[in-house]
């Protein structure tokens, strides 16, 4: 006999599992929760709200007021908010990591910064404490840089489709749900990001920033730097062949080629290529530069 599962689901991952489960596994699903995040360019709330509508299943949003059916699994994706009134033994979550490494908060993010060549998603049961329950299984891809945010989180859509199929299957089919204990001795943190954190640190190198950069732009606000009391966001760079400086003036602008700065890095050199001014209500254009005497910090 099939299993049902309570799907809390946001964002385009949200949306992709949610279409999987619909499409191919409509008899498990018991409803929809949706999430909504004001805070996020885009939460795919209105998109899952019609595709519920479309497969006539039963929605709420997360702020409702609704009971889960105490036999039934919950699967949460991209979700934000605390689920209660449920063992963790019926609560599946994915994270953005191959566990035990990455734990926490932004670890697609952080584990971009770091230069990781593999990235992916584990299935996990709840737990008491983030991100160590038993895991379930994990999809994985290997990856090249320099590559954007935007694209490293197409590539792992994909894993978080095979892992959902995986389960939904399962669930399907009625067989139980096996699981493996995390090895501590592997696990590390990804630690949660406030403002300060999105600030280019001048004085690493030049292939470091350009992976910043990248690993902070959209669908985050991008990478920020000051120059001349403006807030600039730096959307996109590229690492140029470095010269010999006598003193390194880290952050200052040594050329200017079409009009795009090249700045002196902790170790190499880096020219923005695509730059915003961020004001009150509104960015403007940062490029062409009109000055050579320009420093970044």
């Amino acid at each position: 006999m099939c299993k049902k599962i309570v799907l809390h689901a946001m964002t385009k991952k949200g949306y992709e599992v949610a279409t999987l489960l619909f499409e191919k596994y409509r008899e498990i699903v018991d409803f929809l929760v949706i999430g909504k995040d004001k805070n996020i360019k885009d939460d795919y709330s209105e998109n899952l709200r019609q595709l519920a509508i479309n497969y006539g299943v039963q929605y709420y949003y997360h702020n409702d007021t609704y009971t889960i059916p105490q036999e039934s699994y919950v699967l949460a994706v991209s979700w934000r908010w605390m689920i209660r009134s449920i063992e963790d033994s019926k609560l599946i979550v994915f994270h953005d990591s191959i566990l035990p490494r990455y734990r926490g908060f932004a670890p697609l993010v952080n584990s971009l910064i770091n230069g990781e060549h593999e990235i992916g998603v584990t299935a996990l049961f709840g737990s008491d404490e983030y991100d160590k329950g038993d895991i379930i299984a994990q999809a994985t891809s290997f990856i090249d840089y320099p590559i954007k945010l935007s694209d490293a989180i197409e590539v792992n859509n994909l894993n978080y489709i095979k892992l959902a199929d995986l389960i939904f299957n399962s669930l399907h089919s009625g067989r139980e749900i096996k699981s493996s204990q995390q090895d501590e001795s592997l696990a590390t943190y990804s630690i949660w990001r406030d403002e300060s954190d999105y600030e280019i640190d001048w004085n690493q190198s030049s292939t470091y920033i350009k992976r910043f950069i990248d690993s902070v732009g959209y669908p985050y606000s991008g990478a920020i730097t000051n120059v001349d009391e403006n807030k600039v966001v730096v959307l996109d760079a590229e690492v140029v062949q470095d010269v010999v400086c006598e003193h390194r003036h880290v952050g200052k602008v040594i050329f200017v080629e079409n009009g795009c700065p090249v700045v002196i890095c902790g170790k190499g050199l880096l020219k923005i290529t695509k730059a915003v001014v961020k004001e009150e209500n509104q960015a403007r254009d940062f490029l062409p530069i009109n000055k050579f005497r320009m420093k970044f910090y």
